[in-house]
């Protein structure tokens, strides 16, 4: 399967999840990764490197250098 084809089955899926929260974390999760997408950047490795400098202690001034189109070309 396309992975267009997987995430809008989980899409669906996600309407069911037993609860409002649960769908709106989907969204939520959705929402940032297409927007790494639309960036040209791999979501995956995007949100890996997101994820380590957060656990690293990041400081808040600098959150927007996080968001997707600042991704480095060479993390």
């Amino acid at each position: 399967m396309h992975n267009e084809s997987v995430f809008a089955l989980n899409r669906k899926n996600a309407l069911f999840a037993g609860s409002d929260g649960g769908s709106s974390t989907w969204a939520t999760i959705a929402t940032v990764l297409t927007t790494a997408k639309l960036n040209g950047v791999d979501p995956f490795a995007w949100l890996k490197l997101t994820l380590e400098r957060l656990a690293a202690g990041w400081p808040n001034r600098d959150v927007d250098a996080l968001k997707p189109w600042n991704y480095p070309a060479n993390p």
